[in-house]
């Protein structure tokens, strides 16, 4: 296909716009659910030309290691998560603006608590190999995530899944142990890619997908090519010839990369240097915000962060605004230790104080803990967060008055995923956010749960997160999730200093839809299938 690595000029502008829901819709699904209660503010693109076919886009991504896995339920970051929506496709799907829209499932309808739902499946979808997808793929494709056995991140949002169950050929029931409102949502996440079954199984190392591109090769930290699916369902998507996937960790790198002409897209702008980027000719800086947040998650189990005033200490010894103004140079806002962001619909908002900087009560906190000061060590990586370095010396540099002397280690960016993260007593992390507050718990707080980073455990938590779940009176939900913000702001052991927009920029020659989305970086993940050259 290197006849058709060609790339043609063409400038978008970007603005904001947001949308709304009503749980009515969800427990029935539409074609389209309005979801800004629930979902991210989108980013909206200047109107765009009609998309044209063709071309290469070479995406350059500031993740990807060695360790990337073809199994759905390794995926853990955004390389892999990109390269999943290429060549996958979910039951639902988050769209542009934010709403959630049926994708392989056409349609689901609810029992009146929540607790079984009858998802009917779209017909005519085939798989790259030519099978026809129905029921017995979609089932295997969420099984492959359950059980005592599974490893899978997605094992605790499909935990609540009693029983799953073919009603002909192209329907699935599912029944839950408890109801759960928001179960359409969490048919979307990235993890439960459909794939084909045999013998009642889905291969995990197969690249076998229903989605707009077919894989052609796939080296892990290296490089991934996939041409278009000409047989792909959505006919108004997939407008690209092929599809490369570079990771290209090193932000400087990756903003040279673009700059020469060596890709047409990255992710992770270096935000240092943004204002020297957005004087580069031919490149657009696109900037949406969204519910990613940056995160620095205390080992619960080991000492001395087995000691809650410990966490306390730190979580103060923070100057927040600081961390805004000068790793994300003012794209972002403050965190309040806690991950739900002000665009979810059980945001806690002005119920819970925000937590400043003060070093007086850190020191309280250490005295509690039976200290005048505390010797601390943070592992850290720009392959967490651009920027994650320079946060670590901020916040040594400011802790020190409150007697926490942090000793910042630079970690290699090459396999921080597999051997720092959840390894490391105190790191740098991040996550994009999650569409609703249960799900965002239930992955990275609740007990057991693979992705519980800082590996806390809190038995009220945990009982306020199983109730909220089937509890269909909003006001009740609401009280129930202000307390488990607080719990984890207050008792937790993740330091989360701020909520990070995500910032891309491309060449000319990539055009955008008008509407461009926020859940995730690169459109929601969905870059690969609904943006085109001009």
């Amino acid at each position: 296909a290197s006849d058709v690595y060609k790339r043609q000029d063409n400038m978008t502008n970007s603005i904001k716009r947001s949308a709304g829901l009503t749980r009515r819709s969800v427990l029935r699904g539409a074609t389209v659910l309005g979801a800004a209660a629930l979902i991210l503010p989108a980013g909206i693109r200047a109107a765009s030309a009609e998309p044209k076919k063709g071309g290469i886009l070479r995406i350059g991504m500031g993740h990807g290691s060695t360790s990337d896995s073809l199994d759905p339920g390794s995926w853990d970051n955004a390389y892999s998560q990109v390269f999943a929506t290429t060549r996958h496709n979910f039951l639902t799907e988050i769209a542009a603006d934010g709403s959630l829209q049926p994708e392989i499932a056409e349609s689901w309808e609810a029992s009146a608590d929540a607790k079984t739902w009858t998802f009917k499946i779209r017909q005519g979808v085939t798989f790259h190999s030519g099978k026809e997808l129905d029921a017995e793929d979609v089932i295997a494709s969420i099984n492959f995530h359950r059980g005592e056995d599974s490893k899978s991140a997605a094992k605790p949002i499909v935990d609540g899944i009693a029983d799953i169950k073919a009603d002909g050929s192209h329907a699935i029931v599912v029944t839950l142990n408890a109801g759960n409102a928001d179960f359409p949502f969490i048919m979307s996440d990235y993890h439960i890619a459909m794939m084909p079954a045999k013998d009642g199984a889905i291969d995990p190392t197969s690249t076998d997908g229903c989605g707009a591109y077919i894989v052609e090769s796939f080296e892990a930290g290296v490089e991934a090519r996939l041409t278009r699916n000409p047989n792909y369902w959505k006919s108004d998507r997939a407008h690209f010839d092929g599809i490369e996937l570079l990771p290209i960790v090193d932000g400087a790198a990756r903003q040279n990369a673009l700059i020469s002409g060596q890709v047409d897209l990255i992710d992770r702008v270096d935000l240092n240097t943004v204002h020297l980027l957005k004087r580069a000719p031919n490149i657009n800086v696109l900037s949406v915000t969204g519910s990613q947040h940056y995160v620095f998650p205390m080992d619960s189990r080991a000492a001395p962060f087995d000691d809650n005033n410990v966490r306390m200490a730190m979580k103060l010894a923070v100057d927040r605004e600081e961390l805004v103004e000068k790793i994300l140079n003012g794209y972002g806002s403050v965190g309040n230790d806690h991950p739900i962001s002000t665009a979810n619909r059980f945001h806690a908002g002005d119920a819970l104080e925000q937590r400043t900087y003060d070093a007086d009560k850190a020191k309280w906190h250490l005295k509690q803990a039976g200290l005048d000061s505390i010797d601390l060590e943070l592992s850290v990586s720009d392959a967490a967060f651009g920027g994650a370095v320079d946060a670590g010396v901020l916040m040594s540099e400011k802790s020190a008055a409150a007697g926490i002397n942090l000793k910042v280690t630079r970690e290699p960016s090459d396999g921080y995923w597999s051997n720092v993260w959840m390894k490391k007593p105190f790191a740098a992390s991040y996550w994009g956010g999650r569409p609703t507050e249960d799900w965002m718990f239930t992955m990275a707080y609740s007990s057991g749960a693979n992705w519980n980073e800082s590996f806390w455990e809190h038995a009220r938590f945990n009982e306020l997160l199983t109730t909220a779940r089937s509890e269909l009176d909003d006001a009740k939900r609401r009280e129930m999730y202000v307390e488990m913000q607080g719990l984890v702001r207050d008792e937790g052991s993740t330091l989360i200093p701020m909520f990070a927009s995500y910032v891309m920029a491309h060449t000319n020659a990539v055009a955008t839809p008008e509407t461009v989305a926020a859940n995730w970086t690169m459109d929601g993940f969905r870059v690969a299938e609904r943006w085109w050259f001009a």
